[in-house]
């Protein structure tokens, strides 16, 4: 027996200035967070963004955190659409892998588990030269 009164889900108690709330209900009603790239992970995508723009290559970014994935898109200009896009969806994680590279029509260039290996898209191959 306790002194507070019964209480019907949802309804929350005053005790003196802190709120009683049912925590199940209070994780239903709050908006899921968004899916985000780690710190490891945005250390390897700046690497390769920070290669192409010192070759001239690529010269804007913007990410996006939304609540079914990550995206880090890649401009030439920032007036256009993105070059290519490289998304983080965890719903597609134990199917296809998480992690893809888009090209500007959409176009999946490479998609898998591990981020290092989707990212190997951008490498370039080497190329004789000759004096």
């Amino acid at each position: 027996m306790t002194d507070q009164p019964d209480l019907s889900p949802g309804e929350a108690v005053s005790q003196g200035s802190s709120v009683v709330v049912d925590l199940g209900e209070y994780r239903n009603r709050k908006d899921p967070l968004p899916v985000t790239f780690h710190r490891k992970e945005l250390d390897s995508i700046l690497r390769i963004y920070g290669r192409m723009v010192g070759e001239g290559e690529w010269r804007d970014y913007a990410i996006d955190h939304t609540h079914e994935k990550a995206v880090f898109s890649i401009f030439k200009r920032s007036g256009e659409m993105p070059l290519f896009r490289v998304e983080k969806n965890p719903k597609l994680a134990s199917k296809q892998g998480a992690y893809s590279v888009v090209n500007t029509h959409g176009v999946i260039l490479k998609r898998g588990r591990d981020l290092q290996q989707v990212l190997k898209v951008f490498d370039k191959a080497l190329k004789l030269v000759e004096k």
